[in-house]
Order: structure tokens, then C-alpha cells, then sequence
């Protein structure tokens, strides 16, 4: 005889909704911070060494971006 137990993990309706919340924005604000620390350091080099990585100056926040977020 096959039977089906439903368990509950102690996550709740808004407890659930809120511990939600608390992950997205924490994952957001990492990413951001991926984000602004890219952006700083390839804004410490000069032009010399962008051009040997070969990235141009105007191609710094879509690198950023990418690093962050991805595609």
C-alpha cells in the first residue's frame, strides 16, 4: 500500500517570503560589489595596460557588467 506524508520545514507563508527577500538582496549586493570593484581597478590602469590587456577605456562598465551579472 503506497501512502503519500506531506513534512514541513518549519518556513512558513511570510517567514518563507522574507527569508526570500534577505537572499535576493544579499546575492544583489554582492554582485554590485563584484560590479564596483571590477569598475575601480581597471580605472587604476593607465592606458598602456588596458591597451596590453586589450581593453579600450570606453569598454570598462560592459566588462564590469559582464564579470557581475554575466551575460
Amino acid at each position: 500500500m503506497a501512502y503519500a506524508n506531506a513534512t514541513r520545514t518549519g518556513e512558513w507563508g511570510i517567514f518563507a517570503s522574507l527569508n526570500g527577500l534577505v537572499a535576493r538582496l544579499g546575492e544583489t549586493r554582492r554582485r554590485y560589489s563584484v560590479y564596483r570593484q571590477t569598475v575601480a581597478e581597471l580605472n587604476a590602469l593607465n592606458d598602456r595596460d588596458l591597451a596590453d590587456l586589450g581593453i579600450a577605456r570606453s569598454s570598462i562598465t560592459s566588462i564590469a557588467t559582464e564579470a557581475a551579472y554575466g551575460k
